[in-house]
Formats: structure tokens, C-alpha cells, sequence
């Protein structure tokens, strides 16, 4: 299984942070299956690659830090494909998310941490 981490801080208050990071999902080919105070579950759109390439990412909001004015995250991105290649799938979506993250309007990018596991 291909996993893929990255840890933010964002300049946005946490109560912004959900509707600011829907849009920029959806602009990676992502559908919003779910949603709670601490979490959003969104699946890459079927019909460009087999099933078991379908990328998942969950984005974990650390509400306990969270201030008016600064929030921090972590998003995991996987799918049932084995890493093989270290351009794979998942990597691909990955570094599209992390860069539409980081390019977004939205916030500002105070503090950004990328890990593989």
C-alpha cells in the first residue's frame, strides 16, 4: 500500500479551514466523502486509473493548537498500489495536493513537513 504524509501549519482560523480546503480537493480530482470537526475524508474521482490506484486522502485537523489565526494539519494520502515505482500513482496525487496546498489563496503556508511511510 502506497502512503504518503505531509504535516502544515496554515495561517487560517480552524473555523475557515473546512470550506477553504473543499474547493482545493475537488480541484485535484477529489470528491468529499465525509466531514467532522477534526476531519475530511475525500476520494480521487474514479475512471482515470484501475480501482485499486484510487487514491484516498484524509485530512487531520489538530483542533487542540488551533487558534484565530493559525491551524495545524497533517493529510495522508494512499491507495491500494504497492510503491514499486517512486513515481507512482499516489506519489503523483500526492505532490498535486501538497502544491495546490501550497499555492492556494485561502491561507498563508507558515510550516510544512513532507514524510513517505
Amino acid at each position: 500500500m502506497a502512503r504518503y504524509t505531509c504535516s502544515l501549519t496554515l495561517g487560517i482560523s480552524v473555523d475557515d479551514l473546512h470550506e477553504a480546503m473543499k474547493p482545493v480537493l475537488e480541484d485535484c480530482n477529489f470528491n468529499v466523502l465525509y466531514t467532522s470537526h477534526e476531519y475530511i475524508m475525500a476520494r480521487e474521482n474514479p475512471g482515470n486509473v484501475p480501482f485499486p490506484k484510487l487514491v484516498t486522502a484524509e485530512v487531520l485537523i489538530n483542533r487542540t493548537t488551533a487558534t484565530d489565526t493559525a491551524v495545524s494539519m497533517k493529510f495522508v494520502l494512499k491507495n491500494e498500489e504497492l510503491p514499486l515505482q517512486a513515481n507512482n500513482h499516489c506519489q503523483q496525487m500526492f505532490n498535486q495536493l501538497n502544491q495546490a496546498v501550497s499555492d492556494a489563496p485561502q491561507w498563508k503556508l507558515i510550516e510544512s513537513v513532507v514524510g513517505a511511510s
